[in-house]
C-alpha cells in the first residue's frame, strides 16, 4: 500500500505509471524520440541532459511539455562525447568529457565542483525555457554515494522539485537511507522505479502484470532510426525499440488500461510537493 498514491487522490492499493522518455537533448535522434513518445506516445514525461550536443536543440523545439532535469556526470558512449557546462577539471577524463565509468566520477570528483555543475544544469534549463517538474540522474550516479546523494537532495529542496529515487530495496545496496532522508525533506518521489529499456512487448506487459500498488516510474530511451545514432549508439536497435513500443504499438494503452493502472504525471508529484 502506498501512502503516495492517497496524497495524489487514489485508493492506496492504486497502482500508478508514470512512463518517462530519458536522453532528451543528448542526440537528434534521442530529442526527435523523446518528444515524439510524450507528443503522440504514451510518454508521460522527458528528462533533460542540458550538456547534451542538442540540449539547444531541445529547447528550440520545447512546447511545454512535461520536463525533468537528467543531471548528468558521465558520458559512456565512445564516439558521441559530452562534458561539464561549467569549469570543473574533475570531472573530465583524459578525452576532454564526462567520465565514461561511475567509478571513475566517484573517485575522483571534487564535490564542490559537481555541486556547482549540477547546480548550473538546472539553471539552464530553466534559462531555456523549460517549466521543470522533476530531477533525474544518469546511471543513478547522484543517488548512490551519500555525499554525492546531498548535492542531489539540496537541489530538490532549493528548487522544490520532486526526485526520482529507486525503492526501499535499493537503500540495502547503497548503505544508506536515501529515501528516509528525502521524505524527511518534504521530498515527493515515486514508489518504485524499473528500467525497461529494451524490453520486448511480452516484457513490457508482464511487468505491467506484476506492478505493485505505489507510483511507480517506468523509464526508456525512446529514439528514431538514424545513421548517426547507429554509428554512435551500441544499443540503437533497443532504444529503437522503445520508440515503436511507445508510438507504434496501439495496442498498449490498451493493455495499460484493462491491467487497471492508471498513468500520472511529474506534474502531479511536482504540484503535491509544492502544496
Amino acid at each position: 500500500m502506498s501512502d503516495l498514491t492517497e496524497r495524489l487522490g487514489y485508493a492506496s492499493n492504486a497502482r500508478l505509471m508514470i512512463i518517462s522518455a530519458d536522453l532528451l537533448g543528448t542526440s537528434h535522434a534521442s530529442t526527435e524520440g523523446v518528444y515524439a513518445a510524450v507528443r503522440s506516445g504514451l510518454a508521460d514525461c522527458g528528462s533533460l541532459a542540458t550538456p547534451g550536443p542538442w540540449s539547444r536543440y531541445a529547447a528550440a523545439h520545447y512546447r511545454g511539455e512535461d520536463v525533468g532535469v537528467l543531471l548528468t556526470l558521465n558520458a559512456e558512449l565512445d564516439i558521441l562525447r559530452w562534458g561539464p557546462t561549467t569549469h570543473a577539471p574533475s570531472l573530465l577524463d583524459g578525452e576532454g568529457g564526462f567520465p565514461r565509468t561511475l567509478e571513475d566520477l566517484w573517485d575522483h570528483a571534487d564535490l564542490e565542483e559537481v555541486r556547482r555543475e549540477c547546480r548550473a544544469q538546472v539553471e539552464r534549463a530553466i534559462l531555456w525555457g523549460f517549466k521543470l517538474t522533476h530531477l533525474a540522474t544518469l546511471r543513478s550516479a547522484l543517488q548512490q554515494r551519500p555525499e554525492f546523494f546531498d548535492v542531489l537532495l539540496d537541489l530538490g529542496c532549493e528548487y522544490r522539485l520532486p526526485l526520482r529515487l529507486h525503492g526501499a530495496e535499493r537503500e540495502a545496496e547503497t548503505g544508506f537511507p536515501f529515501r528516509q532522508l528525502a521524505s524527511e525533506e518534504g521530498i515527493v518521489m515515486p514508489d518504485q522505479v524499473i528500467h525497461a529499456s529494451g524490453m520486448s512487448r511480452t516484457q513490457f506487459e508482464d511487468m505491467l502484470v506484476e506492478l505493485r500498488p505505489g507510483v511507480t516510474e517506468v523509464i526508456l530511451e525512446p529514439a528514431i532510426d538514424s545513421a548517426e545514432l547507429r554509428a554512435a549508439d551500441p544499443r540503437w536497435s533497443e532504444r529503437v525499440s522503445d520508440l515503436d513500443l511507445l508510438v507504434g504499438d496501439s495496442g498498449l494503452a490498451v493493455t495499460i488500461e484493462r491491467s487497471l493502472i492508471e498513468q500520472v504525471s511529474y506534474k502531479a508529484l511536482c504540484k503535491l510537493q509544492r502544496s
